[in-house]
């Protein structure tokens, strides 16, 4: 690779020859290759990002199981900081699926011809920090090492797949899967019995395409879900063109709302509205589809009032769509307000099951037991011959994917140990005892519960911001302060508090998908507009909770 500059070759050990940059990125996603370009171009750093996949995509490279898309607008899923770029690029459909994104992301990356300092099959073992040099040592699986003074991770909130410890696993005769891993040469269900276990996102875009072609599907339900309708299809011109023609409003709306997406939530509650009003805003918002039913009402999420209309509106459509009584009931005995859990949209989730090749099994009634060498058999002795087993168990979220790089700071703190009792981080970016490490959309900022390509912009613009601001005043270090950490930890909690996210026990916002994972509630549920003002009237105030040193 060609030198750049300030970049200088170091030995480190008998044999393995690193490389001393400003700064190393982790992860080749929208956050990674948006982080590159500001540190490189702007600021004119020298930059090496490490990528773990063969190819730029982030969540996109690994997610490609039957179904996957996003469930973001495409014009707004994407960068807005380049008005070119958001002329030049047309999205084929409402909601992409990954190889469109893939695409996107590699247009990104040649156009502004990031490749030449990203290291892919390159994935981090270790990072730990050395507090006499003040720079961080990246190990990877090939046994090179890699320096820098900031260590910036953008490995996404979710990419580590959770494949539950079932007994029996590793007897089963035929072939599993998990919807975070999917074979890039994809899965021929034809002719197969197959068994879905989870009816989270993932579970319910996967369900309506294996049921296509599988000769039967047994969708094993943990916990009953709500969808709505994606009513996703191919754009217009005429809306290609508008996209085109109003950039500077999409934009304007997506910085300006709760959750960073191209609406904004009504200022209407559901509660001061007749109910036939209400029943008439929720069947055009049903008819519209997508998270935009999210937005029908300004306290869906803030009251248990409000939202159990909504709740009641959802719960009725199933038992609408869905044929069979006892399926219909299943499916809708759902523990947990609407949108406690991030709202899944779907392409015929429900209607799947009037299907003569598809049954539901509850498995809160019927635990599963054991998986056998032939399939599933359940707590009350069934038995579910299957050939192939899609988990669609999801991931372990927001921390999952920091704490397996073995990342150390200070005096060989582990991130394990620091977090043992749940994240504690300021803003989401940085830890206490871990000088120089950034991390883009951690725990404790909105991240999951906004549109991501606007919270990660924020985020890269900041660090971006904060690093030059270092630069010029001839600062090395910068982490957070105890007091500051404490304060935002609580508000954290506290912004939870005042909605309903987490009376959702089994949410995986509270980690409670992995076993043994502490309970705490990890995004920042301000909305994504506030945590901005928030941010930016921090870095105003001298980067105020900071601990900043030459």
């Amino acid at each position: 690779m060609a030198m750049t500059s300030g970049m200088v070759d170091v030995l480190r050990g008998d044999s393995c020859q690193g490389r001393t940059f400003d700064a190393i990125v982790v992860g080749a996603g929208f956050s990674g290759l948006y982080q590159l370009l500001c540190l490189r171009d702007r600021l004119g750093l020298s930059v090496q990002l490490l990528e773990a996949a063969e190819e730029i995509g982030g969540t996109w490279y690994w997610n490609r199981y039957p179904g996957a898309r996003c469930d973001s607008e495409s014009h707004s899923y994407c960068y807005s900081f380049s008005e070119q770029l958001w002329q030049e690029w047309e999205w084929s459909e409402k909601y992409p699926g990954p190889p469109e994104i893939r695409r996107y992301l590699n247009h990104v990356a040649d156009r502004f011809d990031l490749k030449r300092d990203i290291r892919f099959n390159t994935r981090v073992t270790a990072a730990h920090y050395d507090e006499t040099a003040n720079l961080w040592r990246v190990s990877t699986d090939a046994g090179d090492v890699f320096t820098a003074q900031f260590l910036i991770t953008a490995v996404g909130c979710l990419s580590t797949a959770n494949v539950p410890d079932f007994p029996g696993l590793d007897s089963f005769q035929g072939k599993w899967y998990h919807t975070g891993q999917w074979p890039h040469e994809g899965v021929d269900f034809r002719g197969k019995r197959v068994g879905q276990i989870g009816t989270g996102s993932t579970g319910i875009q996967s369900a309506p395409v294996i049921a296509e072609t599988a000769a039967h599907l047994t969708v094993f339900q943990r916990t009953a879900n709500y969808s709505v309708p994606a009513r996703n299809g191919p754009l217009t011109p005429e809306f290609k063109r508008w996209i085109r023609e109003n950039a500077c409003e999409i934009r304007t709306t997506m910085h300006t709302a709760v959750n960073g997406h191209p609406f904004l939530i009504s200022e209407t509650s559901a509660l001061a509205v007749s109910p036939e009003e209400r029943l008439a805003l929720y069947e055009k918002a049903w008819e519209t589809g997508g998270l935009r039913f999210r937005g029908t009402f300004r306290d869906l999420v803030t009251s248990n009032e409000a939202n159990a209309t909504a709740v009641a509106f959802l719960k009725d459509k199933i038992r609408k769509i869905v044929k069979d009584p006892a399926t219909a009931e299943k499916l809708a005995d759902i523990d947990h307000p609407y949108a406690a859990k991030r709202p899944p949209i779907d392409t015929d989730y429900f209607e799947t099951f009037n299907r003569d090749n598809v049954i539901l099994v509850d498995v809160r009634a019927d635990p599963i037991e054991r998986i056998t060498q032939n399939g599933i058999r359940t707590k009350s002795g069934a038995e579910y011959p299957l050939d192939i087993i899609v988990f669609a168990t999801g991931f372990d979220g927001m921390t999952g994917s920091l704490l397996r790089m073995d990342i150390r700071g200070r005096k060989g703190l582990p991130l394990a140990k620091a977090w043992a009792a749940g994240p504690r981080n300021y803003l989401g970016l940085q830890v206490v005892g871990f000088p120089n490490l950034l991390t883009v959309t951690g725990p404790g900022s909105p991240s999951v519960l906004c549109n991501m390509p606007v919270a990660i912009e924020q985020h890269v613009e900041w660090i971006t911001d904060c690093i030059a601001h270092m630069r010029k005043s001839g600062l090395k270090r910068i982490e957070p302060s105890d007091e500051a950490v404490d304060s935002w930890v609580a508000q954290v909690k506290a912004a939870a508090e005042v909605t309903v996210l987490p009376q959702a026990k089994h949410s995986w916002y509270l980690g409670a998908n992995i076993p043994g994972k502490p309970r705490v509630f990890m995004p920042y549920a301000g909305g994504m507009a506030h945590y901005r003002r928030i941010c930016a009237d921090i870095a105003a105030r001298n980067y105020e909770g900071f601990l900043l040193s030459a």
